[in-house]
C-alpha cells in the first residue's frame, strides 16, 4: 500500500506555463476582449469624478472618441504581441498640453485595473498590464 501513488498528476504547473506561453494579446481576449476593455475603461474614465473632465467632452464627439478608441486598441495590441499596427501619435505627442497629473495617471490606473478584475483577467496579464502602464507613466505626466 505504501507503493500506491496517485494516478493524477497536478495539473497547476502546466496551467502556469501555459499562461507563460501565451502573449498579453491573447490572455487579454485577443481584438474583441482588447475592444471590450477598451470600451469598458473609457466608461469608468467618464464615470470617475477625478478625471471624468477630461473624458467626458468626447461624449459629444462619438467620431472623435471612436479614433481615440480605435488607436488605444491599435497601440495596446501591437504592444502586447497581437497583429496590430499602431500607427498613431507617440505618448508624449498625444498627451502635449493636458499637464495631466501624477494622481489622475493613479486614478486611470485604477480604472483600468478594475475593468481588468471586472473582465476576468489573471493575476499575471494584470502584472504585465501593470508593467507597461508604468513604463508609459514618464511619457504621459505633465506633458
Amino acid at each position: 500500500m505504501d507503493e500506491f501513488r496517485n494516478p493524477f498528476v497536478s495539473i497547476e504547473p502546466f496551467l502556469k506555463l501555459n499562461i507563460m506561453e501565451k502573449t498579453l494579446f491573447e490572455r487579454l481576449g485577443g481584438t474583441e476582449g482588447i475592444s471590450s476593455i477598451v470600451d469598458d475603461v473609457v466608461d469608468a474614465h467618464m464615470n470617475n469624478v477625478s478625471i471624468s473632465s477630461r473624458f467626458l467632452p468626447y461624449k459629444e464627439q462619438p467620431e472623435r472618441l471612436a479614433v481615440i478608441k480605435k488607436h488605444t486598441v491599435d497601440f495596446f495590441s501591437a504592444g502586447s504581441g497581437g497583429p496590430a499596427t499602431y500607427s498613431g501619435r507617440d505618448m508624449p505627442t498625444s498627451h502635449k498640453g493636458m499637464n495631466i497629473s501624477s494622481a489622475e495617471y493613479l486614478c486611470a490606473m485604477d480604472d483600468i485595473m478594475e475593468v481588468l478584475e471586472k473582465h476576468n483577467i489573471d493575476e499575471e496579464s494584470k502584472k504585465d498590464v501593470l508593467a507597461v502602464l508604468w513604463s508609459l507613466k514618464e511619457m504621459i505626466i505633465s506633458q
